[in-house]
């Protein structure tokens, strides 16, 4: 199999969202029987909605997605997660499904799909639907403080699943992606990549993510201490940075991440491990944030560098720490908001759109393996 994945393709074909969509949709909100500013955050919302739509007056949100990637990983055998013992990933991923999980009840009430793509999760994969485990990639990840969380082919072909969902998710209509995870031990993983990017000790990065005490969080920060040893020599090299410290969803959502923007589908980023994807994904691509925005901050202080050289602002403080894109789905009712206000405006005989040119797909782009 090839492993090799040209990212330099992504710096040429992600473009930045339309500005004259956006400098119309600012020019409506200043209509004169209104107060300048009057509805605050929802305008700037609103303006993006245009951008990244490419149009003016915006289309109303009718095909948002909640997207969850899983996967389990090596270093939740550490005890760095409460949730270790309580069913793994695979409990939480069964959850989702059956439709009693928080994210899968306010999905419900939201209006947005949920759909889970499990890339390495630590159950076999005959325990769920055949659509959910199609972009299998293995069963868990190494322990990324003494190992590899996957070898370069299977990091390619994570980075490569996550491209091709990107592609599904864009051909199927979804005009808003809330972007989350489901995994034991993640947010371990995403602390190491901060980290590394950010150029900041172990300490600086540790949160407490499921909760855990002080005598485990020390066991979590010597854990992430350890595994960015590893992850400095590669940083160079961002597959190789994914699979020397990160794992199959990190990989996974990177490439998704990154093909969103290429097919220009905009994506609410929910926690820190979206936070550490997309600082991976901004290094290999600059302009792919513009076509993000941060759902919620979760006080994990590795989000909170993570957004700040993203330069992304929290759309809420709502401090929901576990995972599953609860967080980036609360936001979505004012994305919704924003939509409607703007639309609600349009004046008689709306502009058509601009004809948008054919966008690549994933298998265009790097060739099929």
């Amino acid at each position: 199999m090839d492993t090799t994945v040209d990212l330099d393709t992504f710096s040429s074909l992600v473009e930045r969202p339309d500005e004259s969509a956006r400098r119309a949709a600012e020019e409506r909100w200043q209509a004169p029987d209104r107060p300048r500013g009057g509805l605050g955050r929802l305008e700037e919302l609103g303006s993006w909605l245009s951008s990244v739509q490419g149009r003016s007056p915006v289309r109303p949100l009718a095909a948002p997605k909640v997207l969850l990637f899983a996967a389990d990983h090596g270093v939740a055998s550490l005890g760095v997660s409460r949730l270790s013992a309580q069913g793994g990933t695979a409990a939480r991923v069964r959850a989702v499904l059956d439709g009693t999980a928080p994210v899968a009840l306010l999905a419900r009430r939201f209006g947005a799909e949920v759909r889970v793509v499990d890339v390495a999760v630590d159950a076999d994969p005959s325990e769920f639907p055949d659509e959910v485990v199609a972009h299998r990639v293995r069963r868990g990840s190494g322990r990324i403080d003494t190992e590899d969380a996957l070898t370069p082919e299977e990091t390619a072909r994570a980075f490569r699943a996550g491209m091709a969902v990107a592609d599904e998710e864009a051909d199927a209509g979804t005009d808003l992606v809330v972007l989350g995870d489901l995994g034991v031990g993640s947010t371990t993983v995403a602390a190491v990549l901060v980290g590394a990017l950010c150029g900041t000790d172990a300490a600086a990065v540790t949160g407490r993510g499921s909760g855990i005490d002080d005598k485990v969080w020390m066991v979590k920060c010597a854990t992430v201490r350890d595994s960015l040893r590893r992850a400095r020599p590669v940083l160079g090299d961002q597959l190789a940075l994914l699979g020397t410290t990160g794992g199959a969803d990190f990989a996974a959502v990177t490439g998704f991440l990154l093909q969103a923007a290429v097919r220009k589908l905009p994506v609410v980023l929910d926690g820190v491990v979206s936070a550490a994807c997309a600082l991976v994904a901004q290094r290999i691509a600059f302009r792919a944030p513009e076509w993000w925005r941060a759902g919620q901050s979760s006080g994990e202080p590795a989000q909170a560098k993570a957004y700040d050289r993203l330069t992304l602002t929290p759309l809420q403080e709502q401090g929901i720490t576990m995972g599953e894109g609860v967080g980036a789905l609360m936001a979505l009712p004012l994305l919704q908001a924003a939509a409607d206000a703007l639309a609600e405006h349009a004046p008689a005989g709306p502009a058509a759109p601009k004809e948008q040119p054919k966008l690549p797909s994933a298998a265009e782009l790097l060739g099929r393996v």
